[in-house]
């Protein structure tokens, strides 16, 4: 399969998030965009806060569960700091609902166009980057796993 093809909902969605950034003309509106987007994140089980679903370097606890459903990813996200659960958002209306090889080969240029993470302490930044290091890791998982056909 052609890789553009492939990748073409992932970079559709991407066009798609950067479109809410439109009248955000300072890096003060990106900023409430952001924590608007995280109020918005769907309710993540208390169950669901497990060690095993903490992502490591986020500045603040943030949670990250991940299932494979009908070839595609599916992912929740959950963190207490609003700015923290808004940078999951952004990820999580690009990546959920693709195939595992998409979120492994679509990159995140996005964030780049809109300048998130110049806008970001260095340390919410460095979450950013482990939170997309998860999702790639859950991702390449479920693929080893459906390679190996026990899914």
């Amino acid at each position: 399969m052609n890789k553009d093809l492939f990748t073409a909902s992932c970079l559709a969605k991407q066009l798609k998030t950067k479109e809410l950034f439109t009248n955000c003309s300072t890096p003060q509106m990106k900023y409430e965009k952001i924590i608007e987007l995280g109020r918005g994140l769907s309710n993540y089980p208390d169950e669901l806060k497990t060690e095993c679903r903490l992502v490591s370097g986020c500045q603040s606890q943030m949670y990250l569960y991940s299932s494979f459903f009908e070839g595609k990813m599916q992912f929740r996200a959950y963190s207490e700091a609003l700015i923290s659960a808004g940078l999951a958002a952004l990820l999580l209306a690009v990546y959920h609902d693709e195939p595992p090889e998409v979120i492994l080969s679509c990159q995140p240029l996005f964030l780049e166009d809109l300048g998130i993470h110049g806008s970001l302490s260095p340390s919410r930044s460095n979450g950013l980057s482990s939170l997309f290091l998860r999702m790639k890791m859950e991702s390449t998982k479920y693929l080893n796993l459906q390679k190996q056909n026990f899914i």
